[in-house]
């Protein structure tokens, strides 16, 4: 199995608790510094630690549903199966960018189904995408299956995705980094992916994605435990945000 070595250059920021006390969860949180190569983290121990992906994984999911003609673009429609759940915008036919955007379950899965087995385990295992255990069910191993990934590893796999060192072609990284694009304005573009691991017994709540600006950008990874996940994980967003005000990386 391949394992990740990661640099010496990080800093342990205590103070960056207040962030997770503010909503009463514990949690981590690692950032790192493209141009300084240097890396922030806060709980460290934890971020070391490896947990369900959730749908952070539909970044992956994403890469390799293009790679392999799963679904042609961004644009390609795949029919809603009239299932009615709980999120009233997945409830309609779908396209890569908008279940994307919705986090939308079935759309995943079915593209999983698409993929199949074997060429998932390809690209995983190519990847080096976490313990690279997909094993559980083709269209549900990020959600209760055996795959996991540490919020170390997270990072590592985005700075790769920014870096087109992943192993997938140009378009397929250019189409993804399109569709992960969360927030931007004037100062800044932040793409990222929200997760949710609710099938497991620890439940856990990720924000993972890269912030480009100052010419510069920053890679975060934040994973948050909650007692009550419908509280929790919004927090991890807002909780994310915070930080990244705090370390005038966004305003």
């Amino acid at each position: 199995m391949h394992l990740t070595i990661f640099p010496q250059k990080a800093a342990e920021r205590e103070e960056l608790k207040k962030f997770f006390d503010e909503y009463g969860h514990d949690g981590c949180f690692v950032l790192y510094d493209l141009n300084k190569d240097e890396y922030i983290k806060y709980n460290s121990k934890r971020c070391k630690e490896q947990f369900t992906p959730a749908s952070t994984f539909k970044i992956f999911n994403s890469l390799v549903g293009l790679e392999t003609g799963a679904v042609k673009d961004e644009n390609e429609i795949i029919k809603w199966d009239s299932v009615k759940r709980s999120y009233e915008s997945w409830n309609q036919d779908l396209d890569l960018k908008r279940a994307f955007k919705y986090s939308a379950v079935w759309f995943y899965q079915e593209l999983a189904r698409r993929i199949g087995y074997d060429r998932m385990k390809y690209y995983v295992t190519e990847n080096h995408y976490g313990n690279e255990d997909i094993d559980g069910g083709i269209d549900k191993f990020w959600l209760q299956g055996d795959i996991k990934i540490s919020p170390d590893e997270q990072i590592e796999f985005l700075k790769k995705l920014y870096l087109n060192e992943v192993k997938f072609s140009q378009r397929t990284i250019d189409i993804v980094k399109r569709i992960m694009i969360y927030d931007q304005n004037e100062n800044y573009i932040l793409r990222a992916k929200t997760g949710w691991a609710i099938r497991v017994e620890d439940q856990v709540g990720w924000f993972v994605g890269y912030v480009e600006a100052h010419n510069n950008t920053y890679f975060f990874a934040a994973n948050v435990k909650s007692d009550e996940p419908e509280d929790g994980f919004i927090s991890r967003i807002n909780i994310t945000y915070n930080i990244l005000r705090f370390l005038n990386i966004i305003k």
